[in-house]
């Protein structure tokens, strides 16, 4: 609910009025909840509040902007909200109408994207022959209703429901968390009475332990079963539930236990009041305080749109932006409880290991020198650069440019393996894309494990599964997944009886009309992984997973750089460049097995943070993190999207970019680009849908044209690609927040 247009219903002339009784006592007097003098005739004043509107009125603008989709253009019904006419799809709510007419009805329990529960009866409105205020969230709307949602009878119902509401409900909104953008602050300022006629003791509930992230004041909850509704359908765990009744009733765990889902932190942002509110974040600062910038998630390959919130160079919390194509309205707790990992264990200046093994901080221009001289110092073929899972694609292609520049075509990005070819981009997005997932109708997972490695498309999933029934196949080690699935096997050889039809889920994807396959990233680094991939293309020549209205073949990134690194031609040339590598360039890749690298090879670590690659070595430069720097990131669906600089940067740190540009003047091999748009205009000769922003450029070619694999399958079973949740980054690692979760979360 908008405080602009709640104040705007607030801000009408009231008149208090007090009630005395005929034989007045000493200190006795009658109060009236309300104070609208037309409220107290009601049902005699509720019929002259309807004018007739006029004839041709100016179509309202639906609440937020929203368009309304038709899926059956002949089912679409006519209502009038407020004499207003409004075409809707049949199936639409009272509310739903009401909002696109432009009319915003309060509401508590209500949420788009949950069940409907109607058990706050915040909604009311009067509806023509109707003998009462209906709920307009739990009424379907019929043809000609006429529905009136300003009338005395609706504004003194929604009054006595939140002199209800506030019954038992603390007064302290001084020390709660939610204060400044709290549900009920703006609607019992909008709705509700100036005095309340409750004088009985408030009812105290007990507050209950959720875990590291989600902090509780149960007493403040006004049991509207939100996080209820969320954590069992959403998140799929049944963690929470409606406990008594009457005003015994409260929200809790049942049994004493922890929140355990990997979404918990989303109800934090559904809890209309203060009960739900971020452990992390409490009593750290009021939302009015805070510098909101709209950026973009990279600690997975999703992608999730997101605001960060800030106070002059400190993160402070990060919450979900809505995009209905990536995320929805939901993020995971990784990304937004990691922002403390921003502030701890940053590199602030360029540091040289000196013959003591001790770092000694330099001057920018020393460090280069010293990194320029020894790249100098090898063979072209010695140097081998790797880009880390935060790196942008601005600094990608700099990276690129210097090698090739250099002599040394040894460039990749981790995660995508040293044997990695880019040839064709649909073997290596999500090519139905996050949202068409909820068309599919069967899946098979190979090797990939969704809820650990992106828990917004295992959201996808679910809701698919949920909505349709669908059927779900999972090739892999033992997983604990939140929707119905059949275990096959744990190994490619489960794979190769499906690609043979011998086996019974053969029949499943064959009798599907939108069959997807949904491919780990983990199987790059496999050996087998051309024959995996020739497996799977056999799979979807037969169950006609590929057609030209439906592409089910999708790779399920694990990283914010692969794609783009892909997209970019990051491939190396040798597959053991590593092992003869006597100049490495490490920028920000910390999940490289750095055993490999030779003991007499000299290593430059650019980041920014004391990660696990800052141990091995010689010269460290220290760069901007993704909240310090404007970057390009593709997700896993190949929609390119930037993100923006919330905070400035920690000490003398630079971005990435300008970090390389730097250094090649340095070393005399000066790159042709000094700013941001002369960079992406070097990226547009090499792949120009990285700059198509928040658009989704779909593969042109598929794999019906790859050369076949003469490769054999290896018996080895797939591995896990996330063993632990919390902490997959430098970023993660660094956070104490993270911390606690896998300590606390992840016991056995």
């Amino acid at each position: 609910m908008g405080l602009g247009s709640l104040a705007s219903r607030a801000m009408r002339p009231t008149a208090s009025r007090l009630l005395s009784s005929q034989n007045p006592r000493p200190f006795s007097f009658h109060r009236a909840v309300s104070t609208t003098p037309e409220l107290q005739n009601a049902d005699q004043s509720s019929a002259a509040a309807q004018p007739e509107p006029a004839a041709d009125l100016p179509p309202r603008t639906p609440v937020g902007g929203a368009r309304v989709h038709f899926p059956n253009p002949e089912d679409a019904i006519e209502v009038f909200v407020d004499g207003y006419p409004v075409k809707i799809p049949k199936g639409f709510t009272v509310l739903q109408a009401c909002e696109v007419a432009g009319v915003d009805i309060p509401r508590f329990c209500y949420h788009s994207r949950l069940s409907i529960a109607g058990n706050c009866r915040m909604c009311l409105v009067e509806v023509e022959k109707s003998p009462k205020p209906v709920a307009s969230c739990a009424m379907p709307a019929m043809p000609g209703m006429k529905i009136k949602t300003d009338t005395p009878i609706a504004k003194k119902a929604r009054e006595g429901v939140m002199e209800f509401l506030l019954m038992n409900h603390p007064l302290d909104c001084p020390i709660c968390d939610q204060g400044g953008e709290c549900d009920l602050q703006d609607q019992s300022m909008a709705f509700g009475s100036d005095r309340g006629r409750f004088t009985e003791m408030k009812r105290s509930v007990v507050d209950k332990n959720l875990g590291p992230l989600v902090k509780t004041v149960m007493t403040r909850c006004i049991q509207c079963t939100r996080c209820v509704r969320f954590a069992t359908e959403v998140a799929g765990v049944q963690d929470l539930g409606m406990l008594g009744r009457g005003s015994g009733e409260e929200i809790g765990t049942y049994v004493e236990k922890l929140m355990t889902s990997e979404l918990s932190g989303n109800v934090i942002d559904i809890c209309p009041v203060g009960a739900l509110t971020s452990k992390p974040f409490a009593f750290k600062a009021r939302n009015w305080e805070l510098k909101g910038t709209e950026t973009i998630d990279v600690t997975d390959a999703v992608g999730s749109n997101i605001r960060i919130d800030s106070r002059g160079p400190e993160v402070l919390r990060i919450v979900p932006r809505l995009n209905e194509d990536i995320n929805e309205e939901w993020i995971s707790d990784k990304t937004r409880f990691c922002y403390d990992g921003l502030k701890r264990q940053r590199l602030n200046d360029p540091m040289i290991r000196g013959a003591d093994g001790r770092f000694q901080p330099v001057s920018w221009r020393d460090a280069l020198a010293v990194v320029a001289e020894m790249a100098h110092q090898v063979k072209p073929e010695e140097i081998t650069g790797i880009a880390g899972q935060l790196s942008d694609a601005e600094s990608m292609m700099a990276l690129k440019d210097f090698l090739n520049k250099m002599g040394s075509n040894n460039v990749w990005c981790e995660g995508n393996g040293s044997n990695r070819d880019a040839d064709l981009r649909s073997g290596y997005i999500m090519n139905s894309s996050i949202a068409g997932l909820e068309k599919a109708d069967a899946f098979l997972l190979v090797g990939t494990q969704p809820r650990v490695e992106a828990a917004i498309v295992n959201a996808r999933i679910r809701k698919t599964v949920q909505a349709t029934h669908a059927k779900v196949g999972y090739i892999g080690p033992a997983a604990d997944f939140n929707y119905d699935h059949e275990h096959l096997g744990t190994g490619p050889q489960t794979l190769q009886e499906i690609a043979e039809r011998r086996h019974p889920f053969s029949s499943v994807l064959s009798n599907a009309k939108n069959p997807a396959i949904i491919i780990g990233a983990g199987v790059f680094e496999r050996k087998d992984k051309d024959a995996i991939f020739s497996a799977v293309e056999t799979i979807a020549k037969y169950a006609e997973v590929v057609r030209p209205d439906w592409n089910g073949v999708n790779v399920l990134l694990l990283k914010a750089a692969q794609a783009a690194a892909l997209d970019l031609g990051l491939v190396p040339e040798s597959e053991n460049s590593i092992e003869s590598a006597k100049f490495v360039y490490l920028m920000g890749a910390d999940d490289v097995n750095l055993e490999k690298v030779p003991s007499d090879a000299f290593v430059v670590y650019q980041g920014h943070h004391g990660d696990r690659g800052v141990y091995r070595a010689n010269v460290i430069l220290p760069a901007a993190a993704f909240s310090e720097k404007e970057g390009t990131y593709v997700n896993t669906e190949g929609c390119s999207q930037q993100t923006v600089p919330a905070v400035p940067t920690v000490g003398d740190a630079r971005d990435d970019w300008k970090i390389i540009r730097a250094l090649s003047e340095v070393a005399g091999v000066r790159l042709p680009y000094d700013t941001l748009g002369a960079i992406r205009s070097r990226i547009r000769t090499v792949a120009p849908n990285i700059l198509q922003i928040d658009e989704r450029e779909p593969a042109t070619f598929s794999f019906s044209i790859k050369p076949e694999s003469k490769q054999k399958l290896d018996s080895t079973p797939f591995g896990t690609a996330v063993e632990n949740f919390y902490m997959t980054d430098s970023i993660t690692r660094a956070s104490k927040i993270m911390a606690q979760c896998s300590s606390v979360l992840l016991k056995k």
